[in-house]
């Protein structure tokens, strides 16, 4: 049975294509790479990778990294993209590695598609070593409690204020954007932070990340559309 994922692949492809969509260039991979540059890591796995835009970016960075996903067609251009990466076919919620294989595990965007997260973060602490961190970008809470698209205009098409609603419930919201139709969870922030600290891991670095550069810089900005965390697994 087809997944939403592996009928809107080729319309992910082709809408974020090589640089991100306009929330990863312009709002989280500069708050990330900024946290990169004062951290080092040896290798590293990207939970839900995609087509595997932000693996070559921590390859670059002289990081081994692997790259999993569900959706077959995304690994195969993970895969024709970038042919000496590492990209395997499989689930958050069932990671196919051993017990702390990595010193960073990653989840760029993608706790939104996973309907149980919170096995997919005990999976993601399971293969972290000691000492290692969960690196996590997400949207923000408001923003999936969103009222459609959430913000409200007055007649002249001025943005006027960001609407959300039943906030404290978890939900799938249908979310339809450029050719891509797919199911996006949404969870009070508080949901994902007991789940960490269930987890037994310590919170080292908060952020919800601006807008440097882009259209609409003052709309991302009014309503922060990303929150960024970084977690640290003890010794």
């Amino acid at each position: 049975m087809q997944s939403d994922w592996d009928t809107s692949a080729e319309a992910w492809i082709r809408h974020l294509g090589p640089d991100g969509d306009r929330g990863r260039k312009h709002v989280l991979d500069p708050a990330i790479n900024r946290w990169l540059d004062q951290n080092a890591f040896s290798r590293a796995l990207d939970v839900g990778c995609g087509e595997g835009r932000f693996c070559r970016m921590l390859q670059e960075r002289k990081i081994e990294t692997v790259g999993i996903d569900p959706t077959e067609r995304l690994i195969e251009q993970a895969r024709a993209l970038n042919p000496d990466g590492l990209y395997e076919l499989g689930n958050a919620e069932n990671l196919p590695f051993k017990d702390q294989s990595f010193d960073l595990v990653v989840t760029y965007l993608s706790l939104i598609d996973i309907a149980d997260f919170r096995t997919a973060i005990l999976e993601m602490v399971r293969v972290l070593q000691p000492g290692g961190t969960v690196l996590a970008a997400n949207l923000a809470s408001h923003n999936s409690a969103g009222d459609g698209r959430g913000w409200k205009r007055d007649g002249f098409g001025r943005y006027k204020y960001f609407k959300f609603d039943n906030y404290l419930e978890e939900r799938a919201n249908k979310v339809s954007f450029a050719g891509v139709h797919i199911e996006n969870w949404h969870r009070p922030l508080s949901a994902y932070m007991q789940t960490y600290l269930k987890a037994g891991l310590q919170l080292e670095h908060f952020d919800e990340p601006p807008a440097i550069s882009g259209q609409d810089i003052e709309r991302y900005n009014r309503a922060p559309w990303f929150n960024l965390m970084v977690w640290r697994k003890p010794f």
